[in-house]
């Protein structure tokens, strides 16, 4: 009898593993995938457009956070049901302006980020904009503009001075 080999177990791949990993949230499901080979950078790969940085995407979020929150807090009362999707539709109307003026990200991907198109974005900006000609929501806007900016830095990673 001819001894007969025995097939390794596991086989090594011969190119590096793609480095991708699943990310389930409540809604939809992402993939993270990094950019380069190293794992330096990660980016997120959306099923309705484009690859988006990570940062780009987490910023909208969270400016997006930020601005209900301190919706809620000048708010009064409860709204009601029709209030409340006025409500969510303002708070994602000053987020993208927020995000275009003070963090300086491009409508296209804000548009990525909101699941919106580029001009729903251009016009979220003009109705923010023709709304701060009164003095309370211009005071509003520039109090959450102090607030991003302070969790976020200027753009391009410096402070104002």
């Amino acid at each position: 009898m001819r001894p007969s080999k025995a097939a390794p177990l596991f086989t090594p791949p011969l190119t590096p593993p793609n480095r991708t990993r699943a990310v389930t949230t409540r809604r939809r499901h992402l993939e993270i995938k990094s950019a380069s080979p190293s794992g330096d950078g990660l980016s997120i790969v959306e099923p309705w457009g484009p690859v988006l940085p990570v940062a780009v995407h987490l910023r909208c979020r969270v400016v997006r956070q930020l601005t209900a929150e301190m919706v809620m807090l000048v708010g009064e009362r409860v709204p009601l049901r029709r209030d409340r999707r006025r409500t969510s539709c303002h708070v994602r109307q000053i987020s993208m302006y927020v995000c275009h003026v003070v963090l300086q990200i491009s409508l296209t991907d804000i548009g990525y980020a909101f699941r919106r198109d580029r001009t729903t974005v251009s016009h979220a900006c003009h109705v923010v904009e023709d709304r701060r000609d009164d003095p309370a929501f211009d005071d509003f806007i520039a109090s959450v503009e102090r607030v991003v900016t302070s969790v976020f830095g200027a753009p391009g990673g410096r402070e104002h001075e």
